[in-house]
């Protein structure tokens, strides 16, 4: 394989380590997330074609490092591109779930809560106070895909609404999207 690449011209050399790390960085950033959210398998999975990749790319860098000392810098700005691109992937499949809290008037409670219920989002209601008149309080649980629909349909509702989202890792119960 190292006589089939020393055949190639530099400028090709350097946009295949750069386009494989790319590649190989960005499946690292999903096989983090994918772990942390409680994916071992397909994590661990992922892991064994990574570091295949990693180990090809390497051995190709360092097999001429000194007479092209080039290829480092290509390898390490494709590595910055690809953790960018790894995220940009990530955040575009949204994997996960969300816990949404939106502190809302207490006249607009019940019919938000509805209008989340029809839409299919399990929606939990407290009462609450704040600085200048009655709140209500909703929580939902929803996948990371539906957070700007379901914010839409909650501003729609108060635009001056107060709300924040976490990530989570559902363990046990719930409606509809939580694992039993």
């Amino acid at each position: 394989m190292a006589e089939w690449l020393n055949s190639l011209p530099n400028i090709l050399i350097y946009l295949l380590i750069f386009s494989v790390k790319i590649f190989e960085v960005s499946l690292a950033v999903l096989r983090i997330v994918l772990i942390t959210k409680g994916e071992r398998i397909i994590g661990a999975c992922i892991g064994f074609f990574e570091v295949v990749i990693w180990v090809i790319v390497v051995a190709t860098v360092l097999t001429n490092i000194t007479e092209d000392p080039i290829q480092i810098f290509v390898y390490a700005f494709a590595f910055s591109v690809g953790n960018y691109t790894g995220s940009w992937i990530e955040n575009k499949l949204a994997l996960g779930t969300v816990k949404i809290e939106a502190i809302v008037k207490k006249i607009h409670g019940k019919q938000l809560a509805m209008e989340l219920r029809t839409m299919n989002f399990a929606v939990t209601c407290m009462d609450a106070y704040g600085r200048d008149d009655r709140k209500e309080v909703l929580y939902m649980h929803v996948p990371r895909r539906k957070i700007k629909e379901t914010i839409e349909t909650i501003k729609s509702f108060q635009k001056d609404v107060v709300i924040t989202i976490n990530d989570i890792r559902p363990i046990f119960g719930g409606h509809g999207i939580l694992r039993k």
